[in-house]
């Protein structure tokens, strides 16, 4: 194991036909090229969790569930993290808000960068919504990357599709990983001390 931060991309939508998917496996493919983190794809459509269903708040962390766990031992050994969101009904998704709302301390003093798409807002919609969740949390919210009429990226068929983005998202998501990789070293001392 390295000693580079854990970046974690989290892929937000769980619907069949997605493209987060497709996106998500480019954004995480740049992280790796971009060389300074280790990367993990987190696809909450494989994580499956269930609606909420602690029975204290996430700040005990005195978690029953084993899904519960498995998702906070996740979260936890990440210094960094991507959100790859989709825009719905003008605000996040309910099953990226639901991930987040899991747990609380294990996303704390952490970097965060959003990756949204959607129509002509791009999903900026629903990083306005995130916002104020993210502060709530003490994550750092860093520069993110907007995509726009996101459909038009995509290339193949099923679950092999593919992301091809233009200069100007390309040129976003290396600003975004940049700032990540700026950013996390310095946060993971914060939280050592």
């Amino acid at each position: 194991m390295s000693d580079r931060p854990v970046l974690q991309v989290i892929i937000g939508s769980t619907r069949p036909g997605r493209v987060g998917l497709p996106l998500g496996r480019w954004i995480s493919g740049a992280a790796q090229e971009h060389g300074a983190f280790d990367v993990e794809l987190v696809d909450l459509a494989e994580v499956a969790l269930p609606l909420f269903d602690e029975p204290h708040h996430p700040r005990l962390q005195q978690y029953t569930h084993e899904h519960t766990k498995r998702w906070a031992a996740t979260v936890d050994r990440a210094d960094a993290f991507v959100f790859v969101v989709p825009e719905y009904n003008h605000s996040v998704n309910a099953a990226t808000k639901n991930a987040i709302d899991h747990l609380s301390l294990e996303w704390a003093h952490k970097p965060v960068g959003l990756a949204s798409y959607g129509g002509v807002a791009g999903g900026t919609r629903a990083t306005t919504a995130l916002e104020p969740v993210l502060a709530a949390l003490r994550m750092t919210r860093l520069p993110g990357v907007i995509v726009p009429f996101a459909k038009q990226f995509v290339r193949g068929e099923g679950d092999d599709r593919t992301f091809e983005p233009n200069d100007e998202i390309t040129a976003g998501a290396k600003a975004m990983l940049d700032e990540l990789a700026r950013v996390a070293p310095v946060l993971r001392t914060l939280r050592a001390g």
